[in-house]
């Protein structure tokens, strides 16, 4: 890869970003915050999670925790043995969904489970870009818009087939087909060379899906097959974006799968009962909605796993601290910080911790998926369409108190749509909508929702009764009282606000009504969500117009322009591309098409009989390197 004007803006990104994380780590080798709602790779901190610089509880004056009291790598005690079993459990009251190929996945739950035995193509480090050190490398033109990528001769399939060019090439063959019936086609795909071409070919002029099988249509002219393990890729694009998130490095084992239709894939026995990866554990068996038992890949790339066998199972919130007590459990995906005080010194685990890459969000329903054009359609005359509405709305919850409240300051206030674990764009000079009851009065007033009957519940402009239903998941303890706490705040400034059908929904559920599948349900207002954000900053796959997840259905020629310009050629200017999100994070501050309530800690208990564990990116440690000390694990003193 030559000397070019692209790579050389790529070093300088790279350096940006080197400085803007050790800046915001205070000069520590640690807490390089990110996620793992997604179950990504992460780096080292102190030992003791729970107590600050002087040996005392940090939380002993105020009853607050922080983020910066937890390290990112557990420490490692014993020996380890040859061999053995991690429990690993999922903290939901609702079964995962069983949707088991990254190709179609749309749940944190099944990421979970995935982590374990599938992986993607390419691994990225601590600065969110992509790096040569994982199944496949990479190799960039002078230009930066063509790869050739290389998968290792040694990655094969749990069956011992390879991991081929073709596999790699037929998953983008087949989320670009219309018949797909997954979440993951848009704006990285249609960057291809030829990918809207290749989609239109399957479709008559009515949009209907004709008789044309992937192998009888001309393939995508941006992907060549170079040989069993090279791949080229052209995109029409060079952006920024390209080197962390952009690419899609999950392959499909074309052998399992090519004389299936594409619309069956989805629901098929291979991604449902009998899934396979090229990752660390081979699925065994599976209790549908519950269990994952899991043994060690022999033939794994990296090497021999550790550990012999990994089960991961469902954990109801309200049992989760009695099995990481009694060593039912070794670790779990994310522990719920409203328990950890009652548990900080449980003495059978170490507490990780990290900031996640991650935010909680008001959402407004502001129009429809138009699934024939794969696109939002906004309508003007929704309930919400009002931003002096939604403002007001933002303006009369105090999420400071919801975080020391509900959190004990593991969770606290949260301003832009970019969050903290991205610090080189988060804008922390933006402070959102500050808790302003007047403020929120005020815009109502003049927006003319007033209290015509007298009942102390505003009315809209036409003087009909205003009622906002209110979608939010269940959950842990504190599911019920925040969302209580949020209709009574809205209350306060005369917004009538209720749950959608009087309760809370279970995780599927939710976000079947929200619209996860294209169908939106039209009584839904508003609700409350969570997204876990990409490694790369750029916020399209949440908020562009070609975003299935775009919940909020929001869309304008505005903000069109900023997440393109986000991505442009001018974008490999690190400070040129700041410049536009915090452009974009102040245009959302203004619109309000969602607002985020709190940022989040993600804390992970892990059982001291467990060596090499670790949350976030960029540790270098990966999921083969578990290992345990002895055969059952300690229960608490």
């Amino acid at each position: 890869m030559g000397k070019s004007k692209w790579t050389k803006a790529l070093f300088a990104l790279l350096l940006v970003l080197l400085l803007a994380l050790a800046a915001c780590n205070g000069g520590d080798d640690e807490d390089a915050g990110t996620d793992t709602d997604d179950g990504a790779d992460s780096e080292e901190t102190d030992d003791d999670a729970t107590e600050d610089d002087d040996g005392d509880d940090a939380a002993e004056d105020d009853g607050l925790y922080s983020i910066e009291d937890f390290d990112q790598i557990k420490n490692n005690e014993g020996e380890a043995m040859d061999g053995g079993t991690l429990n690993f459990g999922l903290v939901t009251d609702t079964p995962f969904e069983g949707t088991l190929n990254w190709n179609w996945y749309s749940g944190t739950y099944d990421s979970e489970i995935l982590n374990w035995f599938d992986e993607g193509l390419l691994t990225w480090d601590e600065n969110y870009v992509y790096t040569n050190d994982g199944a496949a490398t990479y190799e960039v033109n002078d230009d930066g818009n063509v790869f050739t990528f290389t998968i290792g001769e040694d990655v094969n399939w749990h069956d011992g087939e390879p991991v081929t060019a073709e596999d790699w090439l037929f998953a983008h063959e087949v989320i670009g087909h219309p018949d797909y019936d997954g979440p993951r086609y848009g704006a990285d795909f249609t960057n291809i060379e030829g990918m809207e071409e290749y989609r239109a070919q399957f479709q008559d002029d009515e949009g209907e899906t004709i008789d044309l099988s992937i192998e009888e249509a001309e393939s995508i002219a941006g992907i060549e097959v170079i040989d069993d393990k090279t791949l080229e890729i052209t995109y029409i694009q060079s952006t920024p974006s390209l080197l962390t998130g952009s690419i899609w490095t999950y392959p499909l084992a074309k052998h399992v799968f090519e004389d299936m239709e594409v619309a069956d894939m989805s629901s098929s026995a291979e991604v449902r009962e009998e899934p396979m990866g090229f990752g660390p554990f081979i699925v065994e068996s599976i209790v549908p909605g519950e269990s994952v038992t899991m043994s060690k890949n022999e033939d794994y790339w990296r090497g021999e796993p550790n550990l012999d066998e990994v089960v991961v199972k469902v954990i109801d919130p309200s049992v989760v601290v009695n099995e990481l007590e009694t060593g039912g459990v070794d670790t779990v995906n994310s522990f719920p910080v409203d328990q950890f005080p009652d548990n900080a010194d449980m003495s059978n685990v170490e507490y990780l911790g990290i900031i996640d890459r991650a935010y909680t969000y008001i959402g407004f329903k502001l129009g429809t998926w138009d699934a024939d054009n794969a696109e939002v359609a906004t309508d003007p005359d929704m309930k919400m369409a009002d931003p002096a509405l939604r403002q007001a709305m933002w303006h009369a919850v105090d999420n400071d108190a919801v975080g020391e409240r509900f959190y004990h300051g593991l969770r606290w206030n949260a301003t832009t749509l970019i969050p903290p674990s991205h610090p080189e764009f988060h804008d922390e000079t933006n402070p959102g909508r500050t808790f302003d009851p007047d403020e929120a009065n005020r815009l109502l007033d003049e927006a003319g929702y007033e209290d015509v009957d007298g009942d102390g519940m505003r009315e809209d402009p036409d003087g009909e009764e205003l009622v906002i239903n209110f979608a939010s998941m269940s959950g842990g303890d504190t599911a019920e009282p925040l969302a209580q706490y949020y209709i009574q705040s809205w209350a306060d400034v005369g917004l009538e606000v209720q749950l959608i059908d009087g309760r809370l929904l279970e995780f599927n559920q939710f976000y079947d009504r929200v619209g996860e599948s294209g169908d939106d349900d039209p009584e839904v207002d508003i609700y409350q969500g969570a997204w876990t954000v990409g490694i790369d900053v750029d916020p399209t796959g949440l908020y562009g117009r070609q975003a299935i997840y775009n919940f909020s259905r929001y869309s304008s020629d505005e903000n069109d322009a900023l997440l393109e310009d986000g991505v442009s050629e001018d974008a490999f200017d690190v400070e040129y591309r700041q410049d536009v999100y915090n452009e974009w994070q102040e245009f959302m501050v203004e619109e309000v098409p969602v607002f985020p309530t709190v940022y989040r800690a993600d804390l992970v208990p892990v059982n001291n009989r467990v060596h090499n564990y670790y949350i976030g990116d960029g540790t270098g440690m990966y999921r083969w390197d578990i290992a345990v000390t002895e055969e059952e694990a300690p229960a608490a003193d």
